[in-house]
């Protein structure tokens, strides 16, 4: 089979790991002033090095800073946003093997007209990119997620309809987009919750109760990425990561890609897709029917949630099962989402978080014959 030298790789991975204690000891230490910013990302950078060593010796072509300066997956990023700031937490309904879990997570508000004053995440790309030996990805959260999580639009809004905020938030991630390549980023991962989520029936029916347009709604989103990574250089890869949710090994759905796959993998102008496919919630393989030549897919098949290591022989037969619907040439293999979207990280060790990746990367090896 081909070899792979542009991303994504065979073996990869989604990008946030777990925290480090010190890292962790350090962020409370700042938040009551016992440290200074400039202390905290010093301890940040050493944990950064360390963890870009550890990806680069598992064998992995492509690294990431682990999201270690970022709370959360999507907030950090979002209210680096011009004109969006945090409404505070708001308690949403989760799930995990033991049953609901009621979780507090921050929220979005939109305050003024949205514009881009700096390269969101530049110095973090920057300092990564000087010290990896592999491909350097930024994982960013996609422009959905102002939309999804209900920003912009309530009785005091900025903005008084939709499209006129939807232009100014594609002009934010174009402006970007643009930055990010001028530092020399050739490894865009773009992370969504939307797409997959609204493979969830009752996600859809609240969507509906709403007003919302549930059916066609994946369709403003891929109109939305394309647009914001349309001017990308050809030396930029970009894919997208599509969860049901992801903290502290809790969801927010479930349901297969089944409604949104079609117009997704066709019409979405991006160079592979990671997927959650670690168990049932994901639905069957039966939607990579869809998947165009020139595409890759990433098949998220070892968990981030659990720290049971899964054994080889079941990976490789889960990928033979997809591959009867799309070609194999056209698979890699990662984890099913990060180890750590919000701070708290997964319940799962350290230990077992890269015996995980040391699976991915073998398992590769001996399917497609590198990683």
């Amino acid at each position: 089979m081909a070899l792979r030298t542009k991303p994504p790789y065979r073996a990869d991975h989604v990008g946030s790991f777990l925290r480090p204690q010190a890292v962790l000891d350090a962020r409370v230490k700042h938040e009551v002033n016992q440290i200074s910013a400039e202390e905290l990302r010093g301890i940040e950078d050493e944990a950064i090095l360390s963890l870009i060593k550890k990806q680069e010796d598992i064998g992995l072509k492509a690294v990431t800073d682990g999201e270690f300066r970022r709370s959360t997956w999507h907030m950090d990023f979002l209210c680096k946003i011009g004109g969006v700031e945090s409404a505070g937490l708001q308690l949403r309904p989760f799930q995990s093997d033991a049953g609901e879990v009621k979780t507090e997570i921050p929220m979005p508000r939109v305050v003024n007209r949205l514009h881009l004053a700096e390269t969101i995440f530049g110095e973090d790309f920057k300092f990564l990119k000087a010290h990896a030996k592999a491909t350097p990805k930024l994982t960013i959260p996609a422009p959905s997620l102002l939309h999804g999580l209900g920003a912009a639009l309530t009785a005091n809004a900025v903005y008084q309809d939709e499209a006129g905020f939807l232009a100014d938030l594609v002009a934010v991630y174009v402006d970007e987009v643009r930055r990010l390549a001028e530092l020399g980023c050739t490894y865009l991962q773009i992370d969504d919750t939307m797409f997959a989520t609204l493979g969830d029936p009752s996600y859809r029916d609240k969507l509906k109760m709403s007003g919302g347009n549930a059916d066609d709604r994946h369709l403003t989103y891929i109109r939305l990425i394309n647009e914001a990574v349309a001017k990308r250089p050809a030396n930029m890869a970009v894919c997208v990561h599509t969860c049901r949710g992801n903290h502290r090994s809790a969801w927010v759905a479930s349901g297969g890609y089944d409604m949104v796959a079609e117009a997704v993998f066709n019409d979405l102008n991006v160079d592979g897709f990671f997927l959650e496919y670690d168990d049932a919630r994901s639905g069957t393989f039966e939607p990579l029917r869809f998947v165009p030549k020139g595409k890759t897919v990433v098949l998220g098949l070892v968990t981030s949630k659990k720290g049971v290591i899964e054994k080889k022989d079941d990976i490789k037969r889960r990928i033979d099962a997809a591959a009867r619907f799309v070609d194999i040439d056209q698979l890699a293999l990662s984890t099913q989402c990060g180890f750590a979207s919000t701070v708290q990280g997964n319940l799962l060790t350290e230990e077992q978080q890269f015996a995980k990746l040391r699976l991915v990367v073998e398992t590769a090896h001996e399917v497609w014959g590198a990683a």
